[in-house]
């Protein structure tokens, strides 16, 4: 039984999409409900498959999103007061910052942008405006609206394509038989049908047959990214698109490329870009997401204000009026930021998050800090994520016929081995353990195509022997990083 269509918001439909969540038995299963109706603890538990401790972001982030099924049903004239409690996180690299943030937006099928904020500086300086931000972020969403109409209509489009090839392959006039003699209705339809059936079953698809397509106009966009002109950004984009006239031009390919490429074309026919732009804002407005990553590294250092410094405040002065609630123009029309939820990020081993600008630490009133990880946590991160490394190691070299196998003995040391060089060294969090388990299986991935059929056991002796250079030696980022 499908689950229930949420209410309409401000008149758009809000979006429901099927999601699974996993059973203690790692089992999954589709809830009765759409995901923006999950209570805090089912997206905690759906986060803990792939997270591994950090509850306290964990809490927060749930909390947020489910505010935002809590303000669908407030009445009308107190929704738009609602503000999202925008969340800073806080805590060394590879702790699971960017990880919650990622999770979170694909299991609730919100647009999602993650941006450096070192990429953006101040107007007037070298560097991307912070407006492009929701400019990219509303791109997203319309591609994510744009794909899921397509599913919806793919199956009428198939048919259409299916009787465009079949005039193509049998057209549709009268035709003479091989004796010469006029080919009747009758015999007419049952050849076209013979053919129809051979379509479907794929003997034609060798088939080559000349069609005419719609040039698309992204070459010309492509040129202007060239010359440093961001497109997406350029408000007479959709204005040149409609200047500029659409050419056919014929191509001879085959039948089965023939259908993917006329597929494509009839769905975007199909669909309605005017139902597109409009359910892609509001998706945006109501349920959009950005990830500020690097937050620290725009904060002043305390000292001169020449130089960087003053990029640095102008990013934190331009970032403000985005997270505080404004109107940022888009090629697709007037989008609002004042319902997005915005997720800052950052380690702040030199910076403290009070040296940002007051003003936007209060629009980041929900601060929480991530810890750093134990020997403990690094076996976890190993044995229990669904997307492990363990696992996907032990799936690369099922590729090639081998079976990889850990005995717990080893993952223990391999654990510990990561977390020891991670306090001798510089700490990078849980990545550490991707250098750790490459070096370890260096031989074994080099090997393996002699070693098809074979399965394969690390044990603790043989982590120890691998590893023991590298924890013996000063130097160790020579042979990790």
């Amino acid at each position: 039984m499908d689950p229930p269509r949420p209410p309409r918001v401000n008149g758009a439909m809000s979006f429901a999409i099927e999601r699974q969540i996993t059973r203690q038995d790692g089992t999954r299963m589709t809830p009765s409900v759409p995901f923006e109706q999950w209570t805090p603890r089912q997206i905690v538990a759906e986060l803990d498959q792939y997270v591994i401790g950090q509850r306290a972001a964990k809490r927060s982030v749930a909390i947020a999103l489910r505010n935002r099924y809590r303000r669908q049903q407030v009445p009308a004239e107190l929704r738009e007061e609602i503000l999202p409690n925008n969340i800073l996180m806080i805590g060394p690299t590879g702790v699971g910052k960017t990880e919650i943030a990622r999770r979170l937006a694909r299991l609730s099928g919100a647009p999602f942008i993650k941006v450096e904020a070192t990429k953006f500086t101040e107007v007037g300086y070298v560097g991307r405006d912070v407006e492009s931000i929701i400019r990219d972020l509303t791109e997203i969403a319309v591609s994510m609206v744009r794909q899921e109409l397509s599913e919806k209509v793919v199956g009428r489009a198939e048919k259409q394509v299916e009787e465009r090839l079949l005039n193509l392959l049998h057209p549709r006039r009268r035709r003479t038989s091989s004796n010469g003699e006029e080919m009747g209705s009758e015999d007419w339809q049952m050849l076209r049908a013979k053919l129809r059936s051979d379509l479907r079953a794929g003997l034609l698809d060798q088939r080559m047959v000349e069609i005419d397509l719609t040039e698309q106009h992204s070459a010309n966009f492509e040129l202007l990214s060239q010359l440093g002109i961001d497109a997406p950004d350029l408000p007479f984009a959709e204005a040149l698109e409609g200047i500029l006239p659409k050419r056919k031009k014929r191509r001879r390919v085959t039948t089965a490329e023939a259908r993917r490429l006329l597929v494509q074309e009839e769905t975007r026919r199909m669909i309605d870009m005017d139902e597109v732009i409009e359910q892609s804002i509001a998706r945006v407005q109501s349920s959009g997401i950005v990830f500020l990553d690097e937050i620290d590294k725009v904060c002043s250092s305390g000292g001169g204000k020449g130089g960087p410094e003053v990029s640095r405040e102008g990013v934190q002065r331009d970032l403000l009026p985005i997270v505080e609630g404004c109107s940022v123009t888009t090629k697709y029309g007037v989008v609002r930021t004042d319902h997005i939820l915005f997720i800052a990020a950052g380690a702040f081993h030199v910076n403290r998050p009070s040296d940002l600008l007051t003003e936007l630490q209060g629009r980041l009133p929900i601060c929480v800090e991530l810890e750093e990880l134990s020997a403990a946590d690094f076996l976890r991160i190993l044995t229990e994520p669904r997307n492990s490394l363990v696992r996907q190691y032990q799936a690369l070299l099922r590729a090639e016929g081998v079976e990889l196998r850990f005995s717990p003995d080893a993952l223990e040391e391999v654990a510990a081995v990561a977390y020891r060089v991670n306090q001798t060294t510089e700490n990078i969090g849980a990545r550490r353990l991707q250098t750790i388990l490459n070096t370890l299986l260096e031989d074994v991935l080099f090997d393996v195509p002699d070693r098809a059929g074979r399965e394969i056991v690390i044990d603790r002796e043989r982590v120890v022997t691998r590893l023991s250079g590298i924890v013996k030696d000063k130097d160790l980022s020579s042979y990790i990083l």
